[in-house]
């Protein structure tokens, strides 16, 4: 996870297979934020949640929004966008993490009030995300697929 208020940053995070990939963007006072979580319910594995709560849907995103409101974002000018949840080597869908990473994203920013704006999920290939924070512009790359924006 990141958060800055710096408008030349350039976020980005790689290798998005069954992760989740989650861009937060205050376009007024250009702060934004990005993240990387790998499961859904921090539940699995508490000491590990302790330790990085970022690797959790449940215990990564809330940080990520108060990271940004700490940087002074205005939470009803949050734009919210997100890539990723592939069925990732599991093509058998035995764990669905992906699956199961992005309906427990969705839930929770449902929960507390806010919509996704953009979001590219699914699939069986891994995405790149790029959060530019000069423009707001949430960038994706899957392999094999000319880049795009969200």
């Amino acid at each position: 996870m990141v958060v800055s208020n710096d408008a030349s940053a350039d976020l980005v995070t790689y290798s998005l297979g069954s992760c989740v990939g989650v861009a937060l963007y205050e376009p007024d006072k250009k702060i934004g934020g990005l993240l990387h979580v790998m499961l859904p319910d921090s539940n699995i594995h508490p000491a590990k949640a302790a330790a990085w709560p970022s690797m959790f849907v449940d215990t990564g995103v809330p940080r990520l929004f108060h990271g940004l409101y700490d940087l002074g974002a205005d939470r009803n000018r949050l734009i919210v966008t997100a890539a990723g949840g592939a069925q990732f080597l599991d093509t058998a869908g035995v764990f669905n993490i992906g699956m199961r990473n992005q309906q427990a994203f969705v839930e929770l920013l449902a929960r507390n009030g806010f919509t996704l704006q953009a979001s590219d999920f699914g699939g069986v290939s891994s995405r790149t995300l790029r959060l530019d924070l000069g423009t707001g512009r949430v960038q994706i790359h899957t392999p094999g697929i000319e880049p795009y924006f969200l």
